[in-house]
């Protein structure tokens, strides 16, 4: 395996740890005004379920950026030249729902947390849908010309494939925080959960199932049957252990699905990082390769910057999982509405003080 192949495996990796724990995040964000609807102690219950882990899972995307630019700049700079609204589109609705979960709890003034509970939704559906649309457009070929520029900004992405494609990352995610939000709650929170999660599960299998075997037909390979066969096995899973209370099988299940999907993805998109739809030679790869008779454009950066990236991710990755993983231990606890003490925010008439 060469550095530049091996450093597009830990990217995938990096961005498919991401989907996994930050896609649970953006269901909770889904669901939270559904599940807490017309009551404070239930939202704050959904919304304290991801409070200790949710910033520590947004370092996954942040480190697949990083990787992305330092190890593959042509391709990070070409992504930029189509993807740039979109991409701008998700930074600034995890900023505004960043915001919100901050400052939710400062001000004890429902108007207040009306709107934080509104920012947290569109902070939420947003990046759902948009990772959708930008990594389905990104397996499936974008207008890259001789220039590395892409052509037709934001409309030109909203084709049928890549627009499944976003309809299946918002539904995932939204089943996926839905059993996560039954793993860690108990009583009433974890059976409004349990109900949501029941009636989810169908149409994001007929939606998850055709944007998978579409993408294995029009992209795929022999091997990668295999991942979407598991893609299907994580939602038979789920679908069987939501019915039977075991939400930990549950959420294994949506996870399986999660890590297949991805994994799909990247093995479609192998050894392309960026496919151009004007013409073959345009493409960008991993290493420069001969695709189809058509010698491609190579992404990569120096030898000598993925040799030093290897020795920092090998000294450094350790140390960040084991800390995440403490950290998901310590907060493993379910949590219900007795649990939650009243607001400790400022009241009103205080503000002005």
């Amino acid at each position: 395996m060469s550095l530049p192949e091996f450093w597009f495996i830990v990217i995938g990796v990096l961005f498919t740890g991401y989907f996994v724990l930050e896609g649970f995040d953006f269901g909770v964000g889904i669901l939270m005004p559904i599940i807490g609807r017309g009551d404070e102690i239930r939202k704050r219950v959904v919304l304290n379920t991801i409070g200790p882990v949710w910033d520590g899972n947004e370092v996954w995307l942040i480190t697949g950026g990083g990787a992305m630019f330092a190890a593959f700049p042509e391709w990070y700079a070409s992504l930029f030249s189509g993807f740039y609204l979109a991409l701008l589109l998700i930074l600034v609705a995890l900023i505004v729902r960043v915001c919100a979960i901050e400052y939710r709890g400062k001000i004890d003034d429902p108007r207040w947390r009306r709107g934080c509970d509104l920012a947290i939704g569109i902070g939420s559906w947003v990046p759902a849908l948009a990772w959708g649309l930008a990594f389905a457009n990104i397996t499936h070929g974008v207008r890259l010309g001789a220039d590395r520029h892409i052509d037709g900004g934001l409309l030109g992405l909203l084709r049928p494939y890549p627009v499944l494609g976003a309809l299946t990352t918002l539904l995932l995610f939204t089943l996926h925080g839905a059993v996560f939000i039954a793993l860690k709650t108990g009583g009433e929170v974890r059976e409004s959960a349990e109900r949501i999660a029941r009636v989810l599960w169908l149409p994001v299998t007929v939606v998850v199932g055709g944007f998978g075997l579409w993408t294995q037909l029009a992209h795929g390979k022999s091997w990668t049957w295999i991942l979407l066969a598991l893609a299907v096995i994580g939602l038979l899973l789920a679908g069987a252990a939501v019915l039977r209370h075991r939400d930990g099988w549950a959420f294994t299940g949506t996870a399986l699905t999660v890590i297949s999907a991805v994994a799909l993805l990247f093995g479609a998109l192998f050894p392309h990082v960026l496919p151009s739809g004007i013409d073959a030679a345009y493409s960008l790869t991993v290493d420069g390769r001969v695709v189809d008779g058509h010698t491609t454009v190579s992404a990569s950066s120096t030898n000598y910057t993925l040799v030093v990236m290897s020795w920092v991710a090998a000294v450094l990755t350790p140390v960040v999982l084991i800390y995440q993983g403490w950290t998901y231990w310590v907060f493993r606890a379910r949590l219900t509405v007795e649990q939650i003490p009243p607001s400790i925010g400022l009241s009103p008439s205080a503000r002005g003080r």
